[in-house]
């Protein structure tokens, strides 16, 4: 099987007047299709780098990286552009969601930016569709004041779906969620990924990283371990006994 993400000896080193800080050193790995990986470490560890890397928003100082077969190296800016609006989705811990727009009007926007030029009907079709993928069908006409925390995350993830990426990235997605809206979302990314997508995932959040299938830890720019995931939890399990938890704290 292909690798989507096909790393090696990928470096990236940044410049502060004199100095040069080394931000990722020679980290060479591959992730296979229907892979959910998180990458994690302390700050400073690299994790954050190497997620731009991945995401074509910054190219290697050395390496080769291979996305999708493609070799996105040294493509220039405008290529790179192109790739990521094909072949890659974004979720960050902040929405980014425009604030005078609609649910549905938030995920078409992507679309608009494709050089296939969708009708204005095919491209509401598909954002309608994106928002029913994550359970958001009934709320595609509200304003993202009208929406919760983690509503407006699943409009963030059918926003990064709705041009049917090859991989899907996560910045601390739930970052700014509570604990039993983490794991809705944790729910929708394991769903997302048992049909088949592709997820990399930065986290810090131990608990967090076990709902995915395999931990990449990084250390001063280096992968310090790379294991599966030996206790995985299953998110619709964990909000079951969160909420029991919860009923019972209330009749007490």
């Amino acid at each position: 099987m292909k690798p989507v993400i096909e790393l090696s000896e990928i470096h990236k080193t940044y410049h502060t007047g004199a100095v040069a800080v080394r931000a990722v050193r020679g980290v060479s790995l591959a992730i296979l299709p229907g892979e959910f990986v998180a990458l994690m470490g302390a700050s400073g560890s690299g994790k954050s780098t190497l997620m731009n890397l991945l995401g074509c928003l910054d190219r290697p100082t050395a390496g080769k990286y291979l996305l999708d077969g493609i070799d996105v190296s040294r493509l220039d800016r405008n290529q790179l552009a192109d790739i990521r609006n094909r072949k890659l989705g974004f979720v960050f811990q902040g929405f980014n969601l425009l604030a005078r727009t609609s649910a549905v009007d938030n995920v078409e926007l992507p679309l608009l930016y494709q050089r296939n030029g969708h009708t204005r009907h095919t491209r509401h079709e598909r954002a309608l569709q994106s928002l029913a993928t994550v359970g958001l069908a009934a709320r595609a006409d509200h304003h993202p004041n009208q929406l919760s925390g983690g509503q407006q995350q699943r409009v963030a993830i059918a926003r990064a779906l709705v041009n049917q990426p090859t991989l899907l990235l996560a910045d601390e997605p739930t970052g700014n969620l509570d604990s039993q809206t983490s794991i809705e979302i944790m729910g929708v990314f394991q769903k997302l990924n048992d049909a088949g997508i592709t997820i990399v995932m930065v986290t810090h959040e131990l608990d967090i990283a076990s709902y995915t299938k395999r931990n990449i830890i990084l250390r001063d720019g280096v992968v310090l371990d790379d294991k599966p995931v030996a206790k995985r939890l299953d998110a619709a399990k964990e909000l079951a006994k969160l909420k029991e938890a919860h009923a019972e704290v209330k009749l007490a």
